[in-house]
């Protein structure tokens, strides 16, 4: 399949079948039908594929396989997961953005794979007590280390953190917004056990920065509070680094202000992620209201902080001139009476 189209797969069997049959990064595209901007990404999937043999590229159809999408950790569509041989996940990128998809599947494949563990298509090693036979399991955890500059070896993924330890690192990574990969420990029994031993680290989650250990969430938390996080991580070519974040309040006060009507919802307008944010952009574009919206999916930081901004524990949420109008129940009610031009009129153009 390297170098050709991209494969359609149905369940998780096949995935990792896939996975254990190549000896490089298999990518995988979750998708819905339903949804525009996965569709599109299809197309763009199935033109990166001959551009990079090294990798295999595999497609998902959620509606199909839902339970191959609840494995990876995929909570919206379209969902890209990077795949080790083992099965066990390296990366993933979320949300329709055609050129970061490209950009990062460039950069993945100019690394080092990590290395397969001998069960083939298992990625739980106590299912042959075999893992890990015939390689060096320290050279492994070396690659794994260095495969992206900032690296965190976590329960769950980025977009599924499967414990509060790491939900809490991932939110405060993301708050720095410097790009990162991670490694699911639970897909792993070697690297889970071994790398305990190599860094003398006995506790999970685990970050990395140039391959050498920063520590848990203790010490993230402690310097994230300090200010001093940011400063070490890497820049350059291998590390796409922003300007140190403001406060994450003053950073909401301008997200709600950015445009005089601003919607925080699950998506986006032309791919909403549920019934509810749907809906009130089809309020909104039958009163013919210009506004921006922000994906909440995107940015964990802003969708929790959000809560306690506003006060208002649900999404979607509406804002004109900065200030919470309300939530689809709301929106609903003003608009079914004629009064939600009224309401944003200081807004509306």
């Amino acid at each position: 399949m390297s170098g050709k189209k991209s494969a359609d797969i149905g369940s998780d069997g096949e995935l990792l079948a896939a996975c254990a049959g190549h000896a490089g990064l298999t990518v995988v595209l979750l998708w819905a039908p339903w949804h525009p901007p996965s569709a599109h990404l299809t197309t763009v999937f199935d033109a990166l594929a001959p551009q990079q043999p090294a990798l295999r590229f595999l497609k998902v159809n959620t509606d199909v396989a839902p339970k191959v999408a609840e494995r990876l950790g995929a909570q919206q569509v379209p969902f890209v997961v990077f795949l080790s041989p083992s099965g066990a996940t390296v990366d993933s990128l979320a949300g329709a953005d055609p050129p970061k998809l490209v950009e990062k599947v460039k950069l993945l494949a100019s690394r080092p794979v990590p290395a397969a563990s001998t069960e083939g298509a298992s990625t739980s090693a106590a299912a042959s007590g075999d893992a890990g036979q015939g390689a060096d399991l320290n050279a492994r955890l070396k690659e794994l280390i260095s495969f992206s500059p900032v690296m965190l070896f976590m329960k769950g993924t980025k977009h599924d953190p499967f414990c509060k330890f790491s939900k809490q690192c991932v939110a405060i990574l993301n708050k720095t917004e410097v790009e990162y990969s991670t490694f699911d420990i639970m897909q792993d029994e070697d690297v889970r056990q071994g790398l305990k031993d190599y860094s003398n680290w006995k506790t999970y989650p685990q970050l990395y920065v140039g391959g050498a250990l920063i520590g848990g969430v203790d010490i993230i938390k402690e310097m994230d509070e300090e200010g001093s996080l940011a400063d070490i991580f890497p820049s350059g070519e291998d590390a796409e680094m922003v300007s140190k974040p403001e406060p994450l309040e003053q950073r909401l006060r301008a997200l709600v202000s950015k445009a005089p009507v601003m919607l925080f919802m699950k998506g986006t307008p032309d791919g909403p992620f549920c019934g509810f944010s749907a809906k009130i952009v089809e309020i909104l574009r039958e009163e013919s209201i210009k506004f921006e919206s922000f994906d909440i999916l995107s940015d964990e930081a802003v969708r929790q902080g959000l809560k306690t901004f506003s006060n208002w524990p649900t999404f979607p949420q509406l804002y004109a001139n900065g200030t919470l109008v309300g939530g689809i129940d709301i929106v609903k009610e003003l608009h079914e009476e004629g009064s939600l031009q009224d309401e944003l009129s200081n807004s509306v153009k």
